[in-house]
């Protein structure tokens, strides 16, 4: 069903009706990584007709340890995107953790396709999201694990109000106890009511701070939440991929194999097309 907040990122149309992927590897751990999953990801969405956007962190500004690795740096980081952006004509998405970072990437990023993220934690920074909206992008924003889903109306607004009409949120679960997160499905119908809604399939299994200062996760079941999700009705589907998840630089614990990706979308689609017709 066709969204009443229909945007454009690229050649990728939020809220039409048509499940469109976000995804790649959590953070940018060198160009020729992220050039090889740009590829390999683009090939398996295009066979399969599904519009996608890139993704990819120039900085894990939140990583549990210290002494955890968090990227290239915003310059270096935007630099590898807007060549991906460039030379695969892929729009692309980063992560932006404060207000001067938000005017930082959108100048580093040029005039590439581009959507800014706002981090779950960070989700009711007033600064950050007018920040985000000012600086002409997409604004994805991810509902935080602490935050009600009707609630999320409210950064919503701030983004709107600030002049932006293209904004849309991000499902990835919610606090449950220690070092765990559920998904509630209710949540994507709640917040669909007000923006086009994604499911990140991947932080939804992830379980925080699970010892010795790294996340860990449950990446069985990323295929059964994520059909759950486009049968509850999204418009996107956001996931973290890698090509060695036990060697990802960042969340490899939760993240979906390359190899699995084109399975997962199929079945996905599939679910889509049925709902749709229904």
């Amino acid at each position: 069903m066709t969204h009443s907040s229909t945007f454009n990122v690229g050649d990728v149309t939020v809220g039409s009706g048509h499940l469109f992927l976000i995804a790649g590897p959590c953070v940018l751990e060198s160009e020729q990584h992220a050039r090889g999953l740009a590829d390999a990801i683009q090939r398996i969405a295009s066979d399969l007709n599904i519009p996608y956007i890139f993704k990819a962190s120039y900085d894990k500004a939140n990583r549990t340890s210290i002494h955890s690795f968090r990227g290239p740096g915003l310059q270096e980081g935007c630099r590898i995107l807007r060549a991906i952006a460039r030379d695969n004509g892929l729009p692309v998405l980063t992560d932006v953790h404060s207000a001067e970072q938000c005017r930082e990437a959108g100048n580093a990023l040029g005039e590439v396709e581009a959507m800014l993220q706002i981090p779950a934690f960070l989700c009711r920074q007033t600064d950050l999201l007018i920040a985000a909206a000012e600086s002409g992008r997409a604004v994805n924003v991810k509902k935080g694990q602490f935050v009600a889903p009707s609630d999320m109306r409210h950064a919503v607004e701030k983004v709107r109000e600030s002049g932006n009409q293209r904004v849309c949120l991000t499902e990835r679960g919610a606090s449950f106890g220690y070092n765990n997160l559920v998904v509630d499905m209710r949540s994507l119908p709640i917040m669909r009511d007000f923006a086009p809604v994604i499911f990140d399939g991947t932080h939804s299994v992830q379980t925080p701070s699970a010892g010795n200062g790294v996340s860990g996760g449950q990446p069985q079941f990323i295929p059964v939440l994520a059909r759950a999700a486009v049968a509850a009705g999204i418009d996107g589907v956001f996931l973290e991929v890698h090509d060695n998840p036990p060697e990802a630089k960042s969340d490899g614990a939760n993240a979906l194999h390359l190899n699995k990706l084109k399975q997962v979308l199929e079945t996905l689609l599939a679910v889509h097309h049925a709902v749709q017709q229904t």
